[in-house]
């Protein structure tokens, strides 16, 4: 039996930092309006006339997340986010990066920080650093980090009935034999000229393709109930896959999910992909606790800004909202993150941040805390740059109220 000093030791003992981070990037910024922060009180010409639903935590969501709304108790709310860009290129820098373009340095994205920070303690043969299925674009994700950092970007879609064939990842759609024939000419090669570098990264090659690695891309190892669970989707399936890159051991998974640049026609376009999405990461999500996994991922959501809050329904744009980086929304969760919480409000139509604005590099630095980065701490790199792996917090800071 313990005794009271015991119990007041274990009670005070600092929680494990997070093994792994899955990242849901958004790509072109969906609206706050109709994702985590619903205004249904607001004129029609900013909610148009829908509605929000009361999450199974208290809060609200909009009524195209249903399924979100239930689980909303393993995830929380930033509705505050905020900077100063409004085009793409730089709003996704500061958003990946926590960091202002400019200066001539490129720095690295959370990812690239993530897998130099806890590659000594992985052991797998696949890259610290997975993105599916297509890099973002907009800069360099591993800045001056260099290429030991590079992300392993997938290609293909895990939707499809030959993302895998075999077991092996078939690059560019090779087939196994094709493979085989390749790493042949390549010993030939070597056998003639031999380059050190190009032998081990050919073998780490090898090691990834044909190993037990590649099985984890193989999601006919799931069974049917569990990928109709995520949703027979690019996004649904992506988020399946993410969730056996965890299970392998992989520290960092972006998922790079597009489709949110509503200009024109938002109404029409938007309900598709937020279905999907509220399907996908409510699956995701209590995949992760039923696995037993969810304390130790963290996993976040957003994209590089949100969306105008008053419709534009002027010819081109005809019920479009354009890009929004005044006031939007995330949603945070696991890893040291409490659940069913909302941070900041914004007023009365989301047009600015009421209580609690949330900067982009105290939003990247709680993440940093939970997995164990201090982001006051040296980023190692090989050009010698002295520099933190954030910038220095704000006044408000990180996301400690939501920290469990």
């Amino acid at each position: 039996m313990s005794t009271p000093a015991q119990t007041k030791a274990v009670a005070s003992a600092p929680r494990k930092p997070a093994q792994h981070v899955i990242e849901i990037w958004q790509w072109g910024g969906p609206c706050q309006l109709e994702t985590f922060d619903p205004k249904p009180d607001a004129p029609h010409d900013y909610n148009n006339g829908l509605k929000s639903i009361k999450t199974n935590a208290g809060f609200y969501v909009h009524e195209w997340l249903p399924q979100l709304a239930q689980c909303a108790d393993l995830y929380s709310v930033v509705r505050t986010l905020t900077h100063p860009f409004p085009g793409h290129e730089k709003a996704t820098y500061i958003m990946q990066t926590g960091r202002q373009a400019g200066g001539g340095v490129t720095y690295p994205a959370l990812g690239a920080i993530v897998a130099s920070m806890k590659k000594k303690d992985y052991e797998g043969d696949l890259p610290p650093f997975v993105i599916l299925t297509q890099a973002k674009g907009r800069f360099s994700e591993v800045g001056f980090l260099g290429d030991a950092y590079a992300p392993l970007v997938t290609g293909g879609d895990p939707n499809a009935a030959k993302f895998i064939v075999d077991g092996i990842v078939p690059p560019g759609g090779l087939t196994k034999e094709q493979l085989a024939a390749r790493f042949a000419r390549c010993e030939r090669v070597n056998r003639v000229a031999v380059d050190p570098e190009f032998e081990a990264a050919g073998a780490a090659a090898r090691r990834i393709i044909e190993g037990p690695a590649a099985e984890t891309f193989d999601l006919s190892r799931e069974d049917k109930a569990m990928r109709e669970r995520y949703g027979r989707t690019r996004i649904g399936q992506q988020l399946l896959a993410a969730r056996r890159l965890v299970e392998y051991g992989v520290p960092y998974v972006s998922i790079n999910y597009s489709g949110w640049d509503s200009h024109k026609k938002h109404f029409e376009t938007m309900k598709r992909p937020t279905h999907e999405m509220d399907q996908a990461v409510s699956a995701l999500l209590t995949d992760l606790r039923d696995k037993n996994l969810l304390d130790k991922t963290i996993v976040w959501m957003c994209g590089e800004f949100g969306r105008v809050p008053k419709i534009d329904r002027q010819a081109p744009w005809n019920g479009g909202r354009n890009h929004f980086p005044r006031c939007f929304s995330a949603l945070v969760a696991g890893g040291g993150f409490k659940g069913g919480q909302v941070v900041g409000k914004s007023d009365e139509t989301t047009d600015n941040v009421k209580d609690r604005p949330v900067t982009p590099v105290d939003f990247l630095g709680s993440i940093c805390e939970l997995a164990g980065i201090d982001p006051d701490d040296r980023l190692p790199n090989p050009k010698g740059f002295k520099l933190n792996v954030m910038p220095p917090a704000s006044e408000i800071g990180r996301l400690k109220e939501i920290y469990a």
